[in-house]
């Protein structure tokens, strides 16, 4: 009889890391052209459906970048929170927040204060608040002990509840003829946007930005290398002197005000209203955090993830028309390649031994 025993690596290299990736990414296609099969589609022809109605045209492209926007922004925030071990699975909530935020200031002051005003007091706001709420679920976790994702996912539900109360309540907008939804913004308080596209540059610009500065942080700060040890050892952490409390709330206030700052850039660069959760958002929160994985944590690496997915995003729409696939087969593909790649990093940091008893 054989004995399979599970043990860690010693040493982790670069290569090995890619490779495992890649192996994971594969083997996940495997699975999924496993689900096309079943339900009665040529999995060579969806999967290149995906990717040609995503990087196929110059209209594929660009609607790629336009989803890949908030998916870096939020990716990024994850990956430091992520690095932290806290396990934020609000970021749903936190872009719904950031837009409802964003969306009051420019109802507010937009057509009172010059765009190059109102449009920074727009991300502050959706920043402060996203960051209220990653706050939460920080301080019921360190000071109540209350688990994280349990906190942060029943937040995704409040938060969306809260934005339908809003919209079909006291900021249903006169404009809309009865319809939910808040009135548009001003054209003050709009993002410009690439010709001939729906790529909002400002967004696009912070999104880069945040992703390359949170890359600085975490691997060239003392405050970026607390996060890494509180991640790894938050005993070892708490010895040598790190606050514990301290770092845990800039994180998630950090990872909750990108995923604010995605919501407003939905809002004023797409939507120019505030309507239904659904609508704002097409799951980034969620798929951020596949991003995230795929890019091993690394604020830098989501830019290329986030990119990835949302081309898968784009192509889902494309197998929905050619192959007349529900929707939901584009949430099965995150989901299958999500698995693949939790099971791809266990299997970069362990490996299996086969023994004889």
């Amino acid at each position: 009889m054989f004995k399979i025993r599970i043990t860690g690596r010693k040493t982790i290299t670069p290569l090995r890391s890619f490779m495992t990736n890649v192996s994971a990414l594969a083997a996940g296609l495997v699975a999924v052209s496993i689900i096309f099969l079943f339900c009665g589609a040529n999995p060579f022809f969806a999967i290149g459906k995906i990717f040609s109605g995503s990087f196929g045209s110059i209209y594929g492209i660009k609607e790629t970048i336009t989803k890949a926007i908030p998916l870096i922004l939020i990716g990024s925030g994850l990956a430091l929170a992520f690095r932290a071990k806290f396990w934020n699975i609000g970021a749903e909530g936190q872009l719904l927040l950031g837009a409802a935020f964003g969306t009051w200031t420019g109802l507010a002051w937009g057509s009172v204060l010059p765009s190059y005003i109102i449009i920074p007091l727009m991300f502050t706001a959706g920043f402060v608040g996203g960051a209220l709420c990653g706050l939460i679920p920080a301080v019921l976790k360190v000071k109540f002990s209350i688990n994280e994702v349990i906190s942060t996912l029943m937040l995704n539900y409040i938060c969306a509840e809260f934005i339908t109360m809003l919209i079909v309540g006291p900021w249903k907008g006169k404009a809309r003829f009865g319809f939910p939804g808040t009135d548009n913004l001003p054209a003050s308080a709009l993002l410009g946007v690439i010709p001939g596209s729906r790529i909002h540059y400002a967004t696009l610009i912070i999104a880069l930005l945040s992703a390359v500065v949170l890359c600085v942080i975490v691997y060239k700060t003392r405050f970026g290398y607390n996060v890494r040890v509180i991640g790894e050892n938050p005993d070892a952490g708490r010895y040598a002197g790190i606050d514990f409390f301290k770092t845990s709330l800039i994180v998630m206030a950090v990872s909750g005000g990108a995923a604010g700052i995605a919501g407003v850039g939905e809002v004023a660069g797409i939507h120019h209203y505030l309507g239904y959760p659904d609508a704002i958002s097409s799951g980034y929160g969620f798929t951020a955090i596949i991003v995230a994985w795929l890019a091993k944590l690394n604020p830098l690496y989501t830019i290329f993830s986030g990119i990835f997915f949302a081309g898968i995003m784009v192509g889902g729409d494309a197998i929905q028309i050619s192959l007349g696939l529900p929707a939901a087969t584009v949430d099965i593909v995150n989901g299958t390649l999500l698995v693949f790649l939790i099971m791809g990093d266990f299997f970069l940091k362990n490996k299996a031994v086969i023994r004889n008893r």
